[in-house]
């Protein structure tokens, strides 16, 4: 059962046929050719570049807070398809009820502000404390398009599931605080806990750490940009780019990436990704740790999705196609999204974690 839209104050219910989605054997082990997508063998010309990057990275805020008078009339018609979760709180927890909630959770946007500098994209304390009891309530996951590693030093709680480069590297513990196992190759983080870590694009680290050294140089002689690796994708950020720059960085990038065809670029909200052209996204990484726990196609299970990206986008769509969960986006731009909900702002998703723990806990 999934949300659909809201009809005279209530979610309408929705019932979608889903395809059994079948995961790749032996889980920890990179993909074979086979999973690889065709790479694009036509460049965009420039401006039809800066055209998707601007599209991918819409003003902040379409409204005034606090003011209704002066929310923008397309806004209105947007919240109104996709509803505050606060707002419809109730109706969650309702469909919810009886069944295994399962949290999965972006981190820039999601959890932190979005900051002009990546590596001060900080969580605030309270934010930490609402998802470690968030965990110790539900199986939770973080999936990122950053490093895991960075990730994790960010969050520092070792009973999530961290999910780094759009996915491409999970690990997570191998019993959850929850009680929940999951399956998948054994290891053991740096303090010696057991953990299971999935790898589907191993093959491209060294790819991926040659593009980045090409890379390198070349970004920073543009005035603001970043680079960040990610160990299985690169991106480089333009937060700080003069927009009339934009198509000049688009050029350089475009031009290492051609001379690397099992690679493609893509892009985010203020940034350019350079990842494996394989058959794995955000997606894929929510189905396959909802089987790793043993929790995928289970009518008993409810999913919830929260994220800011147009990345995300891939995790809204298998929650779509499935027959119960939520995606929720995380924006004050009207944007087209596969999520059925919304929430404005880490501080919004901050409330609407701590009341899903408060009702969990009022309901055990």
């Amino acid at each position: 059962m999934a949300f659909g839209p809201v009809e005279n104050g209530v979610i309408a219910e929705t019932l979608i046929a889903t395809p059994k989605h079948t995961l790749p054997p032996n889980p920890g082990f990179a993909y074979s050719k086979i999973w690889l997508i065709p790479p694009r063998t036509e460049l965009a010309i420039p401006n039809v570049w800066v055209d998707s990057m601007r599209a991918c990275s819409p003003p902040h805020s379409c409204y005034v807070k606090g003011d209704p008078f002066d929310i923008d009339i397309h806004y209105r018609a947007w919240i109104a398809k996709h509803p505050s979760a606060l707002n419809i709180f109730d109706q969650i927890v309702e469909v919810a009820k009886g069944k295994q909630i399962v949290m999965f959770l972006d981190y820039d946007g999601t959890l932190s502000p979005i900051v002009k500098d990546p590596e001060r994209a900080i969580m605030s304390e309270a934010m930490r404390t609402a998802v470690r009891k968030l965990a110790a309530c539900f199986p939770t996951a973080i999936i990122s398009g950053r490093n895991r590693e960075k990730v994790f030093d960010f969050v520092g709680l070792s009973e999530l599931y961290y999910a780094g480069s759009h996915g491409m590297d999970i690990m997570g513990p191998a019993q959850g605080s929850n009680g929940i196992k999951a399956s998948g190759v054994k290891s053991y983080d740096g303090k010696g806990n057991e953990v299971v870590l999935f790898q589907p694009a191993k093959d491209f680290e060294s790819t991926i750490n040659k593009v980045f050294n090409m890379l390198e140089d070349i970004v920073r002689k543009v005035n603001g940009a970043r680079i960040e690796h990610n160990k299985f994708s690169v991106s480089v950020h333009f937060r700080c780019v003069e927009e009339e720059d934009w198509d000049v960085l688009a050029d350089e990038v475009r031009a290492v990436v051609q001379f690397f065809p099992t690679l493609c670029l893509t892009e985010g909200r203020k940034v350019l990704e350079v990842r494996p052209s394989i058959s794995w996204d955000k997606g894929k990484a929510l189905e396959y740790l909802l089987n790793a726990l043993g929790l995928e196609g289970r009518p008993d299970v409810f999913p919830v999705y929260i994220g800011d990206d147009r990345t995300d986008e891939d995790a809204f769509k298998v929650l779509n196609k499935q027959n119960h969960g939520l995606g929720i986006l995380v924006s004050t731009a009207v944007k087209e999204t596969n999520a059925q909900s919304s929430l404005r702002d880490p501080s919004e998703v901050l409330e609407f974690l701590q009341r899903l723990v408060c009702w969990q806990q009022n309901h055990t």
